[in-house]
Order: structure tokens, then sequence, then C-alpha cells
């Protein structure tokens, strides 16, 4: 029998690890490292001057605290609302659960971007929600919700959005936790929340930093949002306003680096947990759990809850649509006339029609890369021991800790006045940076395909005479084609809607991205109904990508959204 294990390193293997490693050094090692420099050089000479400037500066200071402080509020909530809905989903069968366990993920359809147009319009001094109380009698005067240029918006938004993320490893890492260990408990007296805190969680815990850390970088280093919102004193704010002096002021090369250390610090955090859980599962074994039927009342309050979050969580998600189909919406609960022009204008608009021009090509540009660069990881982390194969595997996998704005500044400030200048041409950059934003994806999807295929249908084909190359084209790609679609289209999706890259690396009006023409068009008088109008757009094909992506993996969709 001929061993796969036996061909760790031919030549062709050699060619493409060095290829991969060449690469990640070229276009994310390089730019981290160039983005450190910047923070600790200055005129050839090493200083820690501007970190103690940060660190000193009560201004700076308070903006890395507000940071912070939202990533950590925001990580509550979430965990908050989705361990509640973790343990109803998994511990109770009741009526409609499979619905209800689809309309949890509905927030995750509309990129927070976006959402924060809705919200805004909703919650605006004389929107819908005010008006609505003020003509019920229950208030007054308007109520300043989110307050100029307050938090609170922000956070709002971001918990509605990320709930899902949160749930989706709460969910994973409940179904797995051992029912006999709950049940010694019991046995011993623990029950309700006593048993709870020191069984049922302390055996959750990889699977919740997991969600956790992935929920807490998102929150932290999100741009778009506090963008729409007005709100400026956060880090990724700052380092946006920063880009365009980019080699005047070292104040975004120290920032920036203070958001990478700590997105690399959860993710480490979040990689030690996971190894901790797949120690677990080796010493206990899982038995399986049989699924408690909920009596009327406990059903009837399953229904309140889940109706009254669903529909908290489609408020942006209706603003916008509402928006998008007025004429115009002022003063009024809801819009009083309605119209289509707004989704024809998306097309004929000049700046939105070359902005979907452009995010399509991009997009589509960087989906190849991560095809062929994720199926080539995938195989080289799955059939073989080649040497480095932690070091790829830990490159490959740091998109997720490494946000979208520290890759941007770091391509404008690393490649600056050379031919990949972002001021010049984008479109490279732009194509390597999504690429490298949804690699992640890619190949875990593949991964996953290559787990599921049992080595010795390969080695039967070797065995016969086939070659590596032909094995994996004929034998491997045909059973791993599935997961190879799933993880093309989210990739395609999320770069059609990326945010961070597109607003920091795209500087002329005809390289726009989506993302980028939506932002500019909320200061045009109709900007704001035509940016509606394309999100709308965008809502529908994240919605078609997820469940089609959803279909193809089933369960393993939520492992693509673990750090």
């Amino acid at each position: 029998m001929i061993s796969l294990r036996k061909y760790d390193l031919t030549p062709v293997r050699l060619i493409f690890l060095l290829g991969l490693l060449g690469l990640l050094a070229v276009f994310l090692v390089y730019p981290l490292l160039y983005v450190i420099k910047g923070a600790f050089w200055v005129e050839d000479r090493p200083t820690f001057m501007f970190i103690w400037f940060m660190i000193s500066d009560p201004a700076q200071w308070s903006i890395v605290l507000n940071s912070i402080n939202l990533g950590v509020i925001t990580t509550l909530a979430t965990t908050l609302v989705s361990i509640p809905l973790a343990m109803v989903m998994v511990r109770y069968d009741f009526r409609g659960k499979e619905i209800m366990n689809g309309l949890l993920l509905v927030p995750m359809i509309l990129p927070p971007f976006v959402g924060a147009v809705g919200m805004r319009q909703m919650f605006a001094r004389f929107g819908s929600i005010n008006l609505l109380l003020m003509d019920a009698g229950i208030i007054q005067q308007p109520i300043d919700w989110f307050g100029q240029g307050d938090l609170i918006g922000v956070i709002v938004l971001q918990v509605l959005h990320l709930y899902p993320i949160m749930y989706l490893n709460v969910a994973a890492a409940l179904a797995n936790v051992d029912p006999a260990m709950e049940e010694a408990a019991r046995n011993v007296g623990a029950s309700g929340f006593t048993l709870f805190r020191k069984i049922t969680f302390p055996l959750m815990l990889p699977g919740y930093f997991a969600g956790a850390s992935i929920v807490f970088i998102w929150s932290f280093t999100d741009l778009g949002t506090p963008l729409v919102f007005e709100y400026r004193r956060l880090i990724a704010v700052q380092i946006f306003d920063l880009v365009t002096d980019i080699h005047g002021n070292p104040m975004g090369y120290v920032l920036v680096m203070f958001m990478m250390l700590l997105g690399i610090a959860f993710f480490s955090l979040s990689k030690s947990s996971m190894r901790g859980r797949r120690y677990e599962m080796l010493v206990h074994g899982q038995v399986g759990r049989t699924a408690k039927r909920a009596s009327i009342v406990t059903s009837l309050l399953i229904y309140g809850s889940f109706f009254g979050l669903t529909l908290l969580a489609l408020i942006p998600h209706i603003s916008v649509v509402l928006t998008s189909l007025t004429e115009r919406w002022f003063m009024s609960v809801l819009p009083e006339t309605f119209t289509l022009k707004y989704y024809s204008l998306v097309f004929e608009h000049h700046l939105t029609s070359i902005a979907i021009r452009n995010s399509f090509m991009l997009s589509s540009l960087s989906t190849v890369v991560d095809i062929f660069a994720g199926i080539t990881i995938a195989y080289l982390l799955a059939r073989t021991r080649i040497p480095g194969k932690s070091i790829i595997d830990t490159l490959t996998m740091l998109p997720l800790a490494i946000p979208g704005i520290i890759i941007a500044f770091g391509f404008v400030a690393g490649f600056s006045g050379t031919f990949l200048d972002a001021r010049q041409n984008p479109v490279p950059l732009l194509v390597c940076a999504y690429a490298i934003r949804r690699l992640p994806y890619m190949v875990r999807s593949a991964y996953a395909g290559f787990q599921q295929i049992n080595v010795s249908l390969e080695e039967a084909a070797q065995n016969v005479g086939a070659t590596p190359a032909t094995t994996l084209r004929k034998i491997t790609l045909p059973l791993i084609f599935a997961n190879l679609v799933a993880g093309a289209i989210l990739c395609f999706s999320f770069a059609m809607l990326e945010v961070s890259d597109s607003l920091i690396l795209a500087i002329e009006e005809n390289d726009y991205p989506i993302t980028k023409a939506l932002y500019m068009l909320l200061g045009r008088p109709d900007g704001t109904y035509i940016a509606s109008a394309l999100g709308v757009l965008g809502m529908f094909l994240l919605m078609a990508s997820l469940v089609l992506a959803g279909k193809f993996l089933g369960r393993r969709m939520g492992e693509l959204f673990r750090a």
C-alpha cells in the first residue's frame, strides 16, 4: 500500500510552500513589521517617545479606553443575549425550533455599517420611534436616544449584529458538554445557577472564548459604524483620520500597533482555549443528549422572548428597506409615499454604478486568489507533514486577529512610493487585502472537506498509477466541491461588502468600492436614500450567500466564525 505520508516534501510541494510563505511575508508580515517600525523608529534611531506620548497624554489614553470599553461592553452584552438563547435551543425541544434557529442568524445578513444608516433614521430626534411614542402620548418631547456623538448607538448596533456569532460558538460548546458531568453535580445537590456557574459554564469556556475573541476584536476595530454615527473618539476612527498624514504624524503607527497587539493577544487566547476543548473531548468523551420537551408555559416564554429579540434585531433592516423605498421620509412614523426610483438610481448614478463594477471585479479576483491559495494551504495542512506547517497555519488564521484597518494602514504605509502605492493604483492592494482578510474562510472550508475524505481513496488512486496532482484533480477536489463552493461564496460576498480596506485604500472616486461609495453618499441630499437601496441589495447578496454556504457546510458553518 502506498502511503501519502511518505510524500511529504516533493519539489512541487516545496515550490508551493515557498510561494505561499513568500506571498504571506510580502502582503501580511511585511506591512505589520513596517507598522511596528514606524511606531518605534524615527530618523534611523529607535525611540519609545511616541509610545510614552500615547500612554501619558490624557486625550490619547481616553481614546484607547473608549475603544476597550466598546469591545468589553459589546462582548458582555452579546454574552448576556447569547447564553440564554443557546441554553434554550440546545436543552429544549418545541414547535418551530428550526425556524427560530434560522431567525437568530438574520442580523448577520446586514453589515453594521449599513445598519447604522437605518438606525440613525429610525432613532433620530424626529425619527419614527420618537414620533410613535409622542403620538401615543408616552413622551412629550423627543428623546435623544443615542446622544449627539455618543457611544450608545454604536454599542447597540454592534450587539444586534454580533450576537449570532457568539451564539454559534456558545451553542456548539454547550452541545458538547458531557451531560454525565452535570448529572453527577445534581446528585450532590447542585442545581440552577450554581450548576451552571460551577459545572456547565467552565466546560463551555473554550467555545465561549472562541466567540468572545471574535466579538471583541470585531467591535474594538469596527470603523464603519462609528463613522456613520459620527463618534470619532475611537482608535479605529483616529487611524482612519491619520492615514492622510501617514508620513507626518507617527501616532497612526502607534495606534495601529496597539490595536494589532491586542488583537493577537485575544487570538492567542482563543487558540489556546480551543486546544483545551480538544483535550476535554479526548478525556471525557461525549454522551448523547436528549432535548427536554418544553411545557406550554415555557414555550410561550420562549416564543415571546424570541419574537422580541428578533423584532429588535430587525429594526435596522426594516429601516434601511423603508428608507430605500420612500421618496422622502421626515416627520412621519412611516413613509407617506413609496417609490422604486432609488433602486434604478443605484445602477444609473455615476458613483454607485462605478462602485458596483469595481466591487464585483475586486471581489472576483480576490476570490480566485482565495480558492487557489486556500486549496493549496488546506491540502498541505491536511495531507502532509511538511516543515513549517504550524507557521503556515498561524499565518493563515492571523487575518482573523488582524483587522482590515490594520492591514490597510500597513499597505498604505509600507508600499508608499512603490509601484503598489495606493494613491496611484489601489486595485492590486485592494485585491490582496480582500483575499488576505477572507482566506481563513476558504482554508477552513477546504480543510473541513479534506478531513471528511478518507485518505484511502487517494491512496487507491495512486496505487493504480495516478500522480498526486491527478489524484487531487480527479478524486479529491470533486469530493470536496461543496466545501469549495461554500468557501468561495462567503469569500466573494464578504469581500463585496468589506469596509475598512475599502474606506482606506480607495482614494479616488473612480476606484471606490461599494462601501466607500455608500459612505460618501451619506453627505449628499438624496444620498441616504440611494445608500439605503444599495445597502438592501448588499443585504440580499449576503443573505443568499449565507443560506447557500449553510446548505453546503451544514453545522460546520459556525467554525468559520471562530478565531
